[in-house]
């Protein structure tokens, strides 16, 4: 019997990616988005090209409503892996931004993949074993507005999780990738024309990368080696200046 995969943000970019990477392993794939029939397309091309079963769950997780939804259907069905990849970023500094778009990004990127990994836990115990991927980010390791301290956030629980389960059957790892070819920057109105072409990570090859180190153990995965060397670096740092080069970007 095949295993089921639930991704959050699954019509686009690195979660539409994750959705190609499992079918092709053989999952059933239950796909989340706002999008309902950018969610139909998606699932209907997962079932001709890798013939599995889909599930389309259309869910703003933004609204208590959405959220909701996806951790009913966590309770009603067992599934083997949940990647937590929703999410969009604010091209606005904190004080300039309006309140609700930053209590929406606190609810996509934090409460959300917070309260469906509190929900799907249990049953993983249960059985000893399971798969989550939170898709954080590079920004993680920097202060550069709350989508940086959000992603920390995803980050540091996952870490936090990793050791928690680590005498288990479970995987939990934290995705944190670079600059990434996706419409993530077109749909922030986020302006990239500046960035060498040698920061670009592709998504589907960042997918794979993830997916083997999560299987393979590692509680953060960060793809490419330009942004190894950056998370490295990053590290050696004061933290006087990592909050100034967080600044920095956020400007440009």
């Amino acid at each position: 019997m095949s295993k089921w995969a639930l991704v959050t943000g699954a019509t686009a970019g690195i979660g539409e990616s994750f959705t190609r990477l499992l079918a092709s392993k053989g999952f059933n794939i239950a796909l989340v988005a706002r999008d309902e029939a950018r969610l139909h397309q998606r699932a209907a091309a997962l079932r001709e090209k890798y013939r599995v079963q889909t599930f389309v769950l259309p869910a703003d997780l933004a609204t208590d409503q959405g959220c909701s939804s996806v951790e009913e259907y966590l309770k009603e069905f067992e599934i083997e892996v949940l990647i937590n990849n929703a999410g969009f970023g604010i091209n606005k500094a904190f004080t300039m931004s309006a309140l609700d778009a930053e209590q929406d990004l606190l609810d996509v990127l934090v409460r959300t993949p917070m309260r469906l990994m509190h929900v799907v836990l249990p049953q993983m115990k249960a059985r000893n074993s399971g798969t989550i991927i939170n898709v954080s980010s590079i920004a993680s390791f920097i202060a550069g507005g709350t989508y940086s301290a959000s992603k920390s956030y995803l980050t540091v629980l996952s870490e936090s999780l990793h050791t928690e389960l680590r005498a288990t059957n479970i995987k939990i790892s934290a995705l944190c990738p670079g600059f990434t070819r996706t419409e993530f920057h077109e749909r922030g109105r986020m302006k990239m024309k500046g960035l060498p072409e040698f920061m670009w990570l592709d998504s589907d090859q960042l997918v794979a990368r993830s997916w083997s180190d999560a299987e393979s153990g590692k509680a953060v995965s960060v793809p490419g080696w330009q942004y190894k060397l950056l998370v490295g670096f990053i590290a050696t740092l004061p933290r006087r200046i990592v909050r100034s080069i967080g600044m920095n970007l956020r400007k440009r």
